[in-house]
């Protein structure tokens, strides 16, 4: 399966990313606490980089792989919190 990005959209809580093959993905905001903090315009300030392979915000300092977003993992530069 292709998982290229070509474009991204965004709800109050969700990013929506589009995918060349034709899927649309939903991903929770709170997985990516730079973003869910972001106000819309930041949001929209975005570049797909790596013909597709990459979600970049110059202005957030925020990088997200397309194959992880498919794979179901969110922001891997936080450390887990630890289990109760």
């Amino acid at each position: 399966m292709n998982t290229l990005a070509i474009s991204l959209r965004f709800d109050e809580d969700t990013m929506w990313v589009q995918l060349a093959d034709g899927r649309i993905i939903g991903v929770p905001l709170a997985w990516f606490p730079r973003l869910l903090h972001a106000s819309p315009e930041q949001r929209l300030r975005y570049e797909i980089s790596g013909g597709g392979q990459g979600l970049h915000w110059d202005g957030l300092d925020e990088d997200i792989s397309v194959v992880g977003l498919v794979a179901g993992r969110g922001d891997v530069t936080r450390p887990m919190a630890a289990a109760a």
